[in-house]
């Protein structure tokens, strides 16, 4: 394990790969196992209603430096036909969740280690943690998308556009049979997604195209096979404000029409404000307060959450500098036992140096993990 001060000396290094070498082999080996019976991967759903159920979700890195915990029991659901706004500093494990429930890890040192995640497809209810690779490909795609963070980079710099779209459709929709109905299938999605000149950017090169161009091609792939879960990673990072608008009018359009739920990703409030049914706010591997839209906007529990709200600028007030919270988050490789915003929390009580918070709920859909809420936070004190 690294010391305080970062240093790592060359045997402690040996001897955390050949511990995490034995780690991630056994988990490898399990997964690439073949002529896996449905059984083992086939589940039902705690709630019908939900279309991904996040539960108890642990994903490590195992690092040469130790073992990195980017999601640390994390559990929440993603109802059918809702957005679910997953909100966060950058590193609090937010991409992690969506590339877990995805199986788009960077194995072998991304590993699930524990929990579940189970995706309702209509027909069958798949633990998304013990489904083989063949399957994935055939779930990924038809039932659930991703629209990945960075548009720049997310395309295929030496593909024309109408190639990369076309892929989509040949490899996951049966219904197109022909190159013919391949191609009018992709440029209707072109057209969508709100690009015009639909026919002329189908024979272009990604670098030929905006960023919010990309975006939109991007998001076009994404629903290509009308998936029952659209996960959008970011969606409006590096686009300016008046195309951020219109990403989000886009997809908020596309999800009514395709009748599909969406985890949205960002760390952006304004945005979670205006498409966001439900709300996680996460911090460093952890859900640290979940509840419907108006719960968290209108009555923020958490100070981690309150100081999100604090630090967004609001129109029409005067300040002289944005509030920043202050302090730093924890070494991802040496986390604490107790509450991981502590150190950096100004309602910290003596209750709140004992061992990491339970959660409290504090209405039916309002949930939050803090000792502030506890009753008997002062006698544990004592």
């Amino acid at each position: 394990m690294a010391r305080n001060d970062g240093y790592l000396s060359a045997k402690e290094s040996r001897r955390i790969s050949k511990e995490n070498k034995a780690i991630t082999s056994k988990l490898e080996k399990k997964r690439r196992r073949r002529n896996v019976p449905e059984s083992e991967y086939l589940t039902e759903m705690k709630d019908p209603n939900n279309a991904v159920e996040f539960e108890n979700l642990h994903t490590f890195f195992f690092t040469d430096a130790g073992t990195v915990k980017s999601v640390d029991s994390v559990s929440f659901d993603v109802p059918l036909g809702k957005t679910v706004g997953v909100v966060g500093e950058s590193g609090c494990g937010k991409s992690v969740t969506s590339l877990s429930l995805m199986q788009l890890l960077q194995r072998p040192q991304g590993q699930v280690v524990e929990g579940s995640i189970r995706l309702n497809t209509g027909e069958k209810v798949y633990e998304i943690t013990k489904t083989p690779e063949h399957v994935m490909q055939h779930l990924r795609g038809n039932f659930m998308s991703m629209i990945f963070q960075e548009p720049m980079t997310s395309l295929n710099p030496v593909f024309k556009i109408g190639d990369q779209v076309d892929e989509v459709l040949f490899f996951h929709e049966n219904i197109y049979k022909t190159k013919e109905e391949i191609k009018k299938r992709t440029i209707e999605l072109l057209e969508m997604v709100g690009i015009a000149n639909s026919e002329g950017v189908y024979n272009m090169y990604p670098h030929e195209l905006s960023g919010g161009m990309r975006q939109r091609v991007m998001i076009a792939m994404a629903l290509a096979c009308n998936p029952k879960l659209i996960i959008a990673d970011e969606p409006t990072t590096a686009l300016d404000v008046t195309i951020q608008a219109q990403i989000l009018d886009l997809l908020r359009g596309l999800k009514d029409k395709i009748n599909s739920s969406i985890m949205l990703i960002t760390h952006d409030l304004g945005v979670i404000a205006e498409m966001a049914d439900y709300v996680v706010v996460m911090y460093s591997g952890r859900v640290v307060e979940a509840g419907t839209a108006k719960e968290i906007f209108a009555n923020p529990a958490h100070p981690y959450t309150i100081g999100l709200m604090a630090s967004k600028p609001v129109v029409g007030r005067e300040v002289d500098k944005l509030y920043s919270i202050p302090g730093k988050v924890p070494n991802p490789i040496n986390m604490p036992n107790y509450c991981y915003f502590r150190d950096r929390c100004d309602k910290r009580k003596p209750c709140c140096d004992g061992l990491y918070p339970s959660e409290i709920w504090l209405s039916e859909t309002h949930r939050v993990s803090c000792y502030l809420y506890d009753e008997n936070c002062e006698a544990k004190a004592e």
